[in-house]
């Protein structure tokens, strides 16, 4: 395993943890929350979903991606900003520690697992998603 497979698992655990949260939103919509907690909640969808940018970014640099394609992809002009934005936690991951993937299989097993069980029918038909990477 590499920090390619550790980001990428990363970003399946916030892809997972966004929808749990969005999820919560819908079943809460009648609960008479109050205005700032029903922005709060928003705001936290919000905040993890840039984290899930920002994860799945490091995820493709890690792949070899260029900051070129990244730069296109993010819909921003300068790749030398986005790189310069970027590089710090690229060199970060790229210097994980192997004690850093101890139990990722585990981890990816159950986010396959969680995958099965809200996967609806217009959702692609893999069954281990997550593990496959590893």
């Amino acid at each position: 395993m590499n920090s390619e497979s550790l980001a990428h698992v990363a970003s399946a655990r916030a892809h997972r943890d966004l929808s749990d949260l969005a999820r919560q939103g819908v079943g809460g919509i009648s609960s008479g929350a109050s205005t700032r907690e029903r922005i709060e909640e928003a705001r936290r969808l919000r905040v993890l979903a840039n984290e899930l940018v920002d994860l799945v970014v490091l995820g493709e640099v890690l792949c070899g991606a260029s900051w070129e394609e990244i730069t296109q992809a993010l819909h921003r002009r300068d790749a030398g900003t986005v790189q310069a934005e970027y590089e710090d936690a690229v060199r970060e991951w790229e210097a994980t520690p192997a004690e850093a993937f101890d139990g990722l299989d585990g981890d990816a097993r159950d986010l396959d697992a969680w995958y099965r069980q809200h996967r609806e029918d217009t959702d692609p038909p893999a069954e281990d998603p997550v593990f496959d990477l590893l």
